[in-house]
């Protein structure tokens, strides 16, 4: 019996841990654009300033987008190519788990049940961003990346986890073409 619950706790935990490390990423982009003509980005910043969520965590999102697009060779500039503006979505996740270990007699209710049965509640707040690159010159959405994951509420994680869901999302940029 004992063996049962050690396991069914750490199945759990396994499940639970891996459930927070995954980033689920979607893309969409006109394909009558070349991607190739841009090389420089700005911040959009009256798309950025809609974006409901607090201004350190804005920062933290423009400081790993700046990243990212400077590792894919763009480069930031005041007269740029196309603009980058962002927006969020939250969502509260509830999760109930019933746990009823023991010993019991028959179906329905039971007078000689014997065991411990307790449930366990925790919630989540599973965070959706998106990412827009407009092309500067025509005001036009050319290409959109949607990233949603769990989010940390821990500040000291909540840089690195941003970072990893702008890498996943712009992994997926230039897309390809086949």
């Amino acid at each position: 019996m004992r063996a049962i619950k050690i396991t069914s706790v750490l199945v759990l935990f396994v499940l639970v841990m891996t459930s927070c490390s995954t980033v689920k990423v979607a893309t969409d982009y006109d394909r009558e654009v070349n991607f190739s003509q841009y090389q420089t980005y700005a911040f959009f910043k009256p798309g950025i300033d809609k974006a409901e969520i607090s201004d350190l965590d804005k920062k933290r999102i423009l400081r790993a987008i700046d990243q990212e697009m400077q590792e894919k060779g763009f480069t930031k500039s005041d007269n740029p190519d196309m603009l980058v503006s962002i927006f969020t979505k939250t969502k509260e996740n509830v999760n109930i788990y019933n746990n009823a270990y023991g010993y019991g007699y028959g179906w329905g209710w039971h007078p000689w049940y014997w065991g411990s049965g307790y449930n366990t509640v925790s919630s989540t707040t599973e965070g959706t961003l998106y990412i827009d690159l407009i092309d500067a010159g025509k005001k036009e959405l050319v290409w959109q990346g949607m990233g949603t994951a769990a989010l940390s509420r821990k500040v000291e994680q909540k840089q690195e986890r941003i970072n990893e869901i702008v890498e996943e999302i712009l992994e997926k940029y230039p897309p390809s073409l086949n």
